[in-house]
């Protein structure tokens, strides 16, 4: 049982090392930390991209949507003028979560001790 333990620890430790030490290894894990960043930040940005820029493409297409008004103001000022901030401070939100989680699971990944 202790030499099982202790077996973990050198297995965990090394792995800290391979990271430290920039081995291939370690590169190749911080590669796919950075690639998954990556790939959630074009996720999100896509989300953003479609939920902002389609509103203009929307009212060209649909002009009597643009002329709509809620509390006497016009649809598109509302939507671009108001609602984009939350949306936008939303979508950071999410970004941020998201990301951590991402961290937490290559911390998990580094110091899980291998079977």
């Amino acid at each position: 049982m202790l030499a099982e333990v202790s077996r973990r620890e050198d297995r965990a430790e090394r792995t800290r090392a391979e990271l430290a030490e920039q081995t291939r290894v370690g590169d190749a894990l911080v590669r796919g930390l950075v690639r998954a960043q990556f790939a959630l930040a074009l996720r999100l940005s896509l989300v953003v991209a479609i939920g902002l820029g389609g509103l203009p493409w929307l009212f060209a297409v649909a002009p009597a949507v643009g002329r709509v008004t809620v509390f006497g103001v016009h649809l598109p000022w509302l939507l671009l003028g108001v609602v984009s901030f939350p949306f936008l401070i939303a979508v950071g939100w999410a970004y941020v979560r998201l990301a951590e989680r991402n961290e937490q699971d290559f911390t998990d990944l580094v110091q899980r001790p291998e079977r």
